[in-house]
């Protein structure tokens, strides 16, 4: 990304082929619009691009889903006819391959329980792999806080997740 912010936007193209699964699939996850996951995910990395010069050699990753995570909050805010934002936008199950959905359904049928702000810190952390520190940055908290969020999110996700097995 520093390249990038000191005019190399080339190895944008090497960010996105690199990134913009994660991404997307962040974004599908909270908000199942394939639609706008794609814009969002494209609108991502137009920010990346418009805003290189306000990189300053931190972590890549965690300033990449702040954006993502601002903008899905941003297009909540703007279409408030929803009446939705990132805190209270349902999970939805994602469309996936029946047998797939068979073994999964399960699972994210508990994550839809899980209140908005639990359910982006466990996709975020153990579907998209971002660590704690990472974490911590994205949200605005410490790394303890976020661990703390995380353990106690999972436990309740286990909870629901074994009281309908």
């Amino acid at each position: 990304m520093q390249q990038v912010a000191n005019g190399n936007l080339d190895m944008l193209k090497v960010l996105f082929e690199r990134h913009h699964v994660h991404v997307y699939n962040f974004l599908y996850k909270m908000s199942r619009d394939r639609m706008l996951s794609e814009d969002l995910t494209q609108d991502v990395f137009y920010k990346l691009m418009r805003y290189r010069k306000s990189y300053n050699n931190g972590n890549f990753v965690s300033w990449m889903f702040t954006i993502a995570r601002n903008s899905l909050n941003t297009h909540f805010r703007r279409n408030k006819e929803n009446n939705e934002n990132i805190d209270t936008v349902e999970f939805r199950l994602a469309n996936m391959p029946e047998e797939k959905e068979e073994a999964y359904s399960h699972l994210h049928m508990a994550l839809e329980k899980l209140e908005a702000s639990d359910r982006e810190l466990v996709i975020m952390n153990r579907f998209q792999g971002i660590r704690y520190a990472e974490l911590a940055h994205i949200v605005g908290s410490t790394e303890g806080a976020v661990k703390t969020k995380v353990n106690r999110a999972l436990k309740k996700l286990k909870t629901i997740y074994f009281e309908n097995v």
